[in-house]
């Protein structure tokens, strides 16, 4: 009889142990894999306004230092062409794939890496803002609509041939 209890007792304990282990790995791996903020549940990063005067932006990055995968297509390199002429509005505008969280401060962060070339939402939203440029809204309109999502329409296949 002694020898039973003390196999009931072992075999209780190890699944007790593993029981506890199983509930903290559920419960750490839900924490972890929970979205820290839902898409669309927050504006992310953005300056309100142009720089001041004489403060200089950091640099768009050339069409001509992407290549590979940062280049597959023409929508990737056209939109580093156009995010060079529109900085100051880029400085301006959120960016929902929400890199404000590895430091990104508005669009114009996207583009100064690669980042830009690899993100639809980066991609689609530089487009937007271009096109609302080009078709005379302020920044601070093309603001509005990228929080409302209107940046989500844009096709870009197609946005490849704006100018």
């Amino acid at each position: 009889m002694p020898a039973t209890r003390f196999l009931h007792h072992k075999f209780f304990h190890r699944a007790l142990t593993l029981t506890l282990l199983l509930f903290v790995t559920l419960t750490m791996t839900s924490l972890w894999a929970a979205p820290q903020e839902e898409e669309g549940s927050g504006i992310p990063a953005y300056n309100a306004g142009p720089p001041p005067k004489g403060t200089k932006l950091p640099a768009i990055l050339a069409k001509d230092q992407l290549w590979g995968a940062d280049a597959q297509y023409p929508y990737q390199t056209h939109a580093y062409e156009l995010a060079a002429k529109i900085p100051v509005v880029l400085h301006q505008q959120p960016c929902y794939c929400y890199c404000d969280r590895m430091g990104h401060n508005s669009l114009h962060s996207c583009f100064e890496s690669t980042h830009g070339s690899r993100c639809a939402t980066c991609l689609k939203e530089l487009y937007y803002s271009y096109q609302q440029h080009q078709a005379g809204k302020t920044a601070t309109q093309i603001r509005a609509g990228i929080i409302k999502g209107d940046w989500k329409k844009i096709d870009l296949e197609t946005a490849a041939a704006m100018n």
